[in-house]
């Protein structure tokens, strides 16, 4: 069986209860489960958690909390490896054996159902351990610059400072939506960055990191222009099939 894993513990400091905080209408952790949900990928859609509320919240959109996350599994040190183990370990003693895992972050808006299944293909075709979200980065990171103690600027490659972008090679990065992975990689711990890994690639837009209040509300701009912007294509698209 397949089963997706949204780790979401209650301790956020930087966005307090940034799980569950109201995001264009929704709890945050609501559109990750609906996306989920909606895919057709999952036998089971799982929420870890160590805070009554998220589960409470997470139940009524419609994923499930069979258990709570241990404490020493909850602190602000634990990265999110040792979480889903625990979370396939589980589900293997305790629902039945699992075969592919998708670790999907509960601070996703823009994660959508069909990435999620171009993510399942990936990793059953290529028969890596892990396929995962990835953005290209908007600039060559080769010019990329440092400010330094004295306040000044420095190039972190000097010699690339004459090169043209496009004779760069092009840079990616984790976008910070998804993970899938055979249950063994999860539970013998596997590191992601490696060439055992596969990318399953997203527009620029759909990797928003959110931190602050500032990417909170620059993150909630995007989301509504992107939905208004569908709801006129699907207008549109109504007026010209009557």
């Amino acid at each position: 069986m397949n089963v997706a894993i949204i780790p979401a513990r209650g301790g956020s400091k930087r966005i307090p209860r940034k799980n569950i905080r109201e995001f264009c209408g929704k709890p945050m952790i609501a559109w990750s489960i609906e996306a989920a949900k909606a895919s057709s990928c999952f036998d089971h859609v799982i929420v870890s958690t160590d805070d009554q509320e998220i589960a409470q919240i997470s139940e009524s959109y419609g994923a499930e909390i069979p258990f709570i996350r241990p404490n020493e599994l909850s602190t602000d040190l634990i990265g999110t490896i040792p979480v889903i183990h625990h979370a396939v370990e589980w589900s293997n003693k305790n629902i039945g054996v699992v075969r592919a895992v998708c670790c999907l972050y509960p601070t996703a808006p823009f994660v959508e159902a069909e990435d999620l299944r171009k993510g399942l293909k990936a990793l059953l075709e290529s028969g890596a351990d892990y396929a995962f979200s990835v953005t290209r980065y908007g600039h060559p990171i080769q010019r990329a610059i440092r400010i330094t103690s004295k306040g000044r600027i420095q190039m972190l490659e000097p010699l690339n400072f004459n090169r043209r972008s496009q004779d760069l090679q092009e840079a990616w990065h984790d976008a910070g939506q998804f993970y899938w992975g055979k249950a063994q990689a999860w539970l013998d711990q596997k590191p992601l960055f490696t060439e055992d890994s596969v990318p399953v690639v997203l527009p620029r837009h759909a990797a928003q990191d959110i931190d602050t209040m500032e990417d909170w509300k620059m993150v909630e701009m995007l989301f509504m222009a992107k939905h208004i912007k569908l709801s006129g294509q699907q207008a549109d698209h109504t007026k010209i099939t009557r």
